[in-house]
């Protein structure tokens, strides 16, 4: 693996190949071309660079020369400042500080419902994932209103809300089961050259895209 000093002039992405963060992350540098190199890592045993950079060796860290980001949405949103074209968020302050509140409802509301499934017994799964299934279906309305997530245009919200569509068939929630509208979306999102690219192996084998 390159040392710290070869990294200087170059951005890296480390990344989980299975974490939803490190995959929203990813996907942003896919749809914005940005050139770093992706470098995958088991999060259980983080390499030594990595470390020294990130003491908590957590994924995704984005290093760019002197700079040192581990949060995703503050490298998809660093990302898509220093790498205005094409935008991916609205240009006034308004618009964008309403996507903000969308994707931090996504995260705290639906997130926690599939880290639920994903990580507690048979019991409480079970629970999560028939919330998850129900408050998905209630929002119906939003996602047949817009191509996009109340949006005609694609956006970071919709970087937030590829990969975690992607994972739900895993837990066991069909996709074509919660409605026209959000199939629909979903294969929006999933058929883009950008999302392709941006799936591990591992996510690859997560689920074949919704059908129509």
């Amino acid at each position: 693996m390159a040392n710290i000093t070869s990294r200087k002039s170059a951005m890296t992405l480390f990344s989980s190949p299975a974490c939803i963060m490190s995959h929203c992350a990813r996907l942003v540098v896919y749809e914005k071309g940005v050139p770093a190199e992706v470098e995958f890592f088991d999060p259980n045993d983080p390499p030594e660079d990595l470390l020294e950079l990130n003491p908590n060796g957590n994924a995704p860290t984005f290093v760019e020369r002197d700079l040192v980001l581990y949060d995703a949405r503050i490298i998809m949103e660093y990302l898509d400042e220093r790498f205005p074209h094409p935008a991916l968020h609205q240009m006034d302050p308004v618009s964008r500080a309403n996507a903000r509140m969308l994707i931090k409802r996504i995260d705290q509301e639906w997130y926690p419902l599939l880290d639920d499934v994903l990580v507690n017994g048979d019991k409480k799964a079970a629970k999560a994932k028939k919330q998850l299934r129900e408050s998905l279906m209630a929002a119906a309305p939003v996602f047949e209103a817009s191509p996009y997530f109340m949006s005609e245009e694609y956006s970071l919200i919709d970087c937030a809300m590829a990969p975690f569509l992607w994972r739900l068939p895993s837990i066991g929630i069909d996709i074509a089961g919660l409605g026209k509208g959000i199939t629909a979306y979903a294969n929006r999102l999933f058929s883009r050259r950008a999302f392709q690219e941006s799936l591990s192996r591992e996510e690859k084998d997560m689920m074949q895209a919704p059908s129509k």
